[in-house]
């Protein structure tokens, strides 16, 4: 399938360390019913989880299509880590047909910054998208075009930390918001000039504790704008990854 149709209405999920979200979209990325949260459960196994999924999914009635995004590297909806759930739990589950099979629609699986950066990059030139949130998350795209499965956050940033524990929550609890801005400061710089991209996305809960000015190619989004990402999953089979 190349291109949804104008009556497809699509339930959208964001997957996170702490949240589930939710919204319902057209296929224009449009809400038709408004952004609803619940609680990740704990311990976050794929049964509980998808127990609230299904739960919060009853409160968007009329979806014809689902779109999810999920915390760590899922490949043809399998997936094969989640750090902040529990790799253990998950590794070798096929969320998106477990998915489709429990609410009965077709289903698509990204990484969860993947469905951010979809939702978020404007589709000019290098886009990248971070996610400040429970971990550290991180999306390509060119012209709008999602180059899938970077897992940047497991990559080391210092000799003994990876970027997921030096820039996500577990660092910004370990050292308070002064120096986790310093840290990301560094982060920031690096990413440019690895990437040398047109332009950077930070989303995620922290990133309203950004304390300094950003660069003129550095802008704040939403987690609802990167949500809506959810509708241009399924607009082209390419995002089928």
């Amino acid at each position: 399938m190349s291109q949804s149709t104008a009556d497809e209405k699509i339930l959208s999920f964001d997957i996170g360390g702490s949240r589930i979200k939710a919204i319902l979209l057209d296929s224009e990325g449009n809400a038709l019913i408004e952004y609803q949260r619940t609680d990740t459960p704990a311990p976050s196994t794929p049964q509980n989880v998808m127990r609230a999924v299904l739960n919060l999914s009853q409160r968007f009635p009329g979806y014809t299509r689902v779109s999810v995004g999920f915390p760590g590297y899922v490949k043809r909806g399998i997936v094969h880590t989640a750090p902040n759930l529990g790799t253990g739990y998950w590794k070798g589950i096929n969320l998106r047909d477990e998915l489709a099979t429990l609410l009965g629609k077709p289903v698509r699986v990204v990484n969860d910054a993947d469905l951010q950066g979809l939702g978020i990059a404007k589709g000019q030139g290098l886009e990248m998208v971070v996610t400040l949130g429970t971990g550290f998350g991180t999306a390509l795209l060119m012209d709008g075009i999602l180059l899938p499965h970077l897992e940047l956050a497991h990559h080391p940033f210092t000799k003994d930390r990876e970027y997921d524990e030096y820039i996500g929550n577990r660092g910004f609890i370990e050292v308070g918001a002064e120096k986790w801005n310093r840290r990301l400061q560094k982060v920031l710089n690096t990413l440019n000039t690895v990437f040398n991209y047109d332009h950077l996305y930070i989303s995620g809960g922290n990133a309203k504790k950004i304390n300094f000015a950003l660069s003129s190619n550095i802008s704040l989004a939403t987690n609802l704008d990167g949500i809506r990402g959810g509708a241009k999953l399924w607009s082209h089979d390419h995002y089928n990854v």
